[in-house]
Order: C-alpha cells, then structure tokens, then sequence
C-alpha cells in the first residue's frame, strides 16, 4: 500500500507573477467568467465595514506613507523594515494574531540584531518564538532567510526590495523556501506600500460565503482573482476590513471559537444582508 505523504507545515511555494494592475494580461484570471466582485460592490463593502470597525491602528500605519524627515523621528518614527516585516509574517502563519505578537516581541528582546538570530543555535531561536507556535517549523524559515540573505548578497537586509518592480520582489521572496504566496503578498501590501491584496483565512472564507470567488476556488486561485477584480485603491483598506470581520463575526466564519463580538452583531451580519439582496435582484 502507498503510504500517504505527511503534510507539509510550511507554505508551498507558487511564483505567480503580477504587476500592479488590476487588468493584466500576463496574469490570467482563474475564473474569467466570475464577474463578481465588481468595483461598485467593493466600495460598497468597503464603506460599510469601515463604519462598523474602522481601520484598526495596528494595521493603519501601514499605509502608504510619505516621506518624512530623518531627524523626526519622534512625531514620525521610521516604517518598519521589510525583513522585519517578513519575520512577524513568518511568525503569523497558523496562530493567533496576539500569539504571533508575542512571538516577535520575545525574538527581538532575546535577540538585538539578526546577525545575532543567524549564529544562535536553532533551539534558542525556537524557545525564543515557542509561544508562537511550529516553532521548529518557522525557526527553520527564518535561518534559511538570514543564511540567504548573507551568502547572496553579503548583508542581512531587504530593503533593496523598495526598489524593484513587483513581479521581481515576488521572483525574490518566492526563492526563500517556506515563503509563500500569502507571506508575500502581505510584504508587499504592508512593508512596500504596494497594491496587493493577501488572502488569509479569514478573507477566503468570506470571499466564498458572499461569492466573491466560485465554490471550488482554494485559496491561491482566490488570490489571483481577488487580485484581479478588485480596485487598486481600494484594496489595503478592503483587505484590513474583511480580515478584522472576518475574526469577529461568526456567520462569515467557521472558527466558532471564543471570538469577540464587541462591534458585529452575529445575527445580522452586513455582509450576509448585502449577499442576499444581490441574488435577490
């Protein structure tokens, strides 16, 4: 009998190249014929959710900044670095945003610098970010980011990446093993300030609840998609939304954990609402 093969912890890699059009012929819908979500209905969904929960803080000081002045930095203090930023999305995968958190605050304070993250031994690095947890899994993923940082380009950074055009940030990223589409595309959306829509947990399964993407659409097509449809303008806030709902509202998924319902009233979830009055046109 064939034996059935363990599952992978970490993301698989797909390189699917984009540019920063919502029309682009390079990239190819996966479901051309799917029209929906139109513009009018991501404005419209935009603007609801953002009257219920509004940007959360964390996530609004991601958006796309304007240059500020070196020197003040305490009024303005300077954006995040995307390797940094990739860490923290390493850290997110599979886990509670508060666990992933505490995963990276613990890193950094036993850590000062990633020089330091890439000659620790890997058990240190793993009770560092154990809160987190698949700590071997991601440990491995980070060293294997700072050993390929060193060797190839002779220092632990990316911000090179800010220079370089999205489908080469995507070729660059995708080469570091465990980093997949989602992990990208949060770098991209969150640390270079670029148009690019990740889709988590959260955002599929309300994308297939209200019928932004086919029934049979897994995670990756729905990314591609989404990415195709919706506005560019419109994405970063959209995409901050749907996930914030997403986590507290039970109808729009089916994680009926312990979850908050301090703003989504679980009986009548605007987005439900929105869904049937489309199909009943």
């Amino acid at each position: 009998m064939e034996k059935r093969r363990k599952r992978k912890q970490h993301v698989e890699r797909e390189e699917e190249p984009k540019s920063k059009s919502i029309r682009n012929d390079d990239v190819k819908d996966p479901f051309p014929s799917h029209i929906r979500p139109t513009p009018q209905e991501c404005e419209a969904i935009r603007d609801t959710l953002l009257a219920i929960h509004g940007i959360p803080p964390e996530l609004a000081k991601y958006r796309k900044l304007q240059p500020t002045n070196d020197t003040d930095t305490d009024t303005h203090p300077p954006p995040e670095t995307v390797l940094d930023g990739l860490v923290r999305t390493v850290l997110s995968q599979n886990t509670t945003e508060a666990n992933s958190q505490r995963a990276f605050a613990s890193l950094k304070s036993a850590f000062p610098t990633w020089q330091y993250v890439l000659d620790a031994e890997s058990k240190d690095l793993e009770n560092a970010i154990r809160c987190g947890g698949l700590a071997p899994t991601k440990a491995s993923c980070i060293k294997n980011v700072l050993r390929c940082l060193q060797e190839k380009r002779g220092k632990l950074c990316l911000e090179y990446l800010r220079d370089l055009p999205v489908d080469e940030i995507k070729a660059e990223l995708s080469l570091f093993k465990g980093i997949g589409p989602k992990t990208v595309a949060c770098v991209l959306m969150f640390n270079l300030q670029q148009d690019d829509f990740p889709v988590d947990t959260h955002i599929f399964e309300i994308a297939k609840t209200i019928g932004w993407v086919p029934a049979v659409a897994d995670r990756n097509k729905s990314y591609l998609h989404l990415n195709q449809r919706i506005p560019n303008e419109l994405k970063f806030d959209l995409n901050c939304l749907l996930y914030t709902h997403g986590k507290l509202c039970h109808k729009c998924s089916s994680k009926r954990g312990k979850q908050q319902q301090k703003k989504c009233n679980d009986n009548i979830c605007p987005l439900l609402n929105h869904y049937k009055e489309r199909t009943e046109h």
